[in-house]
């Protein structure tokens, strides 16, 4: 009578365990010195040519040496780098700020909670999740003076941008497709098989624009809200997350293109994201420093089972904050 008597009680306390974590907020602030994966910053181009590669990924740089700009007038050569400028909380609890060591707050709008689920059907074993987004606009380099007097940083301070509790289509499946009639297009299996290929290419390096609908090997860019039909695991899942987001604020005109010739002069309209134009690496809740084959973050699409291994755990380990670093092309130089 005892034996089961006991076990029910630990039950019990396991259940109330659960509960008191289901709604918590977790996060850490990051330390911009330990924590950011510095060799992300590489390669640098000078006249579009790699001058220091420190043996990570790379994109496209705009050839010849100089370069000239109107407004404001500028004479100089071309440069590439790539910049640590936003930050992405994905978090199961509404307005649980990840990145400012899990402080929540009560904006006066509810919003779903997160959530990870089996599909319907008793040969189903799929699991889908969802989950909430924060955007942050981070210009590291600047607000940390690595480099001063440097015109090709963005300049200004850390902020918080993007809100998708109070983005009525992030957790509404009809309205995300009445705003944009093209997911019809790629909610089908042919459409999403193609998605393998381009899961192939950015694992061995950028991914296809080609294939501007998938998000390499974490599944697809649409819808643009924060259901992921496909849960294989908590970081492919707040991964593909931060892709879609980033696709989404393209669409809106929130984000805006900075490399390639276009670049060289300023920011310009890029409704449909480059995917080639961004890598990102894991802050919470284990900051990917650690290189895999020298390096310590990945572009967009590549898959998780190697460097995701062992970033997450139960429950305080099951919100994440990540550092999104975009490539940048400037015509550096001076002016009258």
């Amino acid at each position: 009578m005892k034996r089961p008597l006991c076990i029910t009680l630990m039950l019990f306390g396991l259940l109330l365990a659960c509960a008191s974590h289901a709604g918590q907020c977790v996060g850490k602030l990051a330390n911009p010195i330990t924590d950011i994966c510095w060799s992300c910053l590489f390669p640098m181009s000078l006249g579009g040519r790699a001058v220091i590669t420190n043996g990570q990924d790379e994109t496209g740089n705009p050839t010849g040496l100089l370069c000239t700009c109107n407004n404001p007038p500028i004479v100089g050569v071309k440069t590439g780098f790539w910049e640590p400028a936003r930050r992405v909380d994905v978090t199961r609890t509404p307005y649980c700020f990840v990145s400012l060591g899990g402080i929540k707050i009560d904006a006066g709008f509810r919003a779903p909670e997160g959530d990870v689920a089996r599909a319907q059907g008793i040969m189903n074993t799929t699991q889908h999740s969802s989950y909430q987004v924060h955007w942050y606009v981070d210009p590291t380099l600047y607000w940390l003076e690595v480099i001063l007097d440097n015109p090709c940083l963005e300049t200004g301070s850390f902020d918080v941008a993007y809100l998708s509790e109070v983005d009525p289509t992030w957790n509404d499946d009809e309205l995300t497709m009445l705003l944009n009639p093209e997911t019809f297009l790629f909610g089908n299996p042919v459409a999403q098989a193609a998605c393998a290929g381009d899961c192939v290419l950015s694992s061995a390096g950028f991914g296809s624009n080609a294939l501007f609908w998938c998000a390499g090997c974490q599944g697809s860019i649409y819808p643009f809200n924060g259901r992921v039909q496909a849960h294989v695991s908590h970081v492919q899942a707040s991964s593909l997350l931060v892709q879609r987001m980033t696709a989404k604020l393209h669409r809106e005109g929130l984000m805006w293109g900075t490399s390639g010739s276009d670049g060289l002069c300023g920011i310009y309209p890029e409704p449909v994201m480059d995917k080639t134009r961004y890598k990102y690496q894991m802050l919470y809740p284990v900051p990917q420093t650690e290189k895999i084959n020298g390096r310590c973050c990945q572009p967009f699409g590549r898959t998780t089972a190697i460097w995701g291994a062992g970033k997450s755990y139960p429950y305080a380990g099951e919100d994440f904050a990540y550092m999104v670093f975009r490539k940048k092309n400037c015509c550096l130089g001076v002016g009258p």
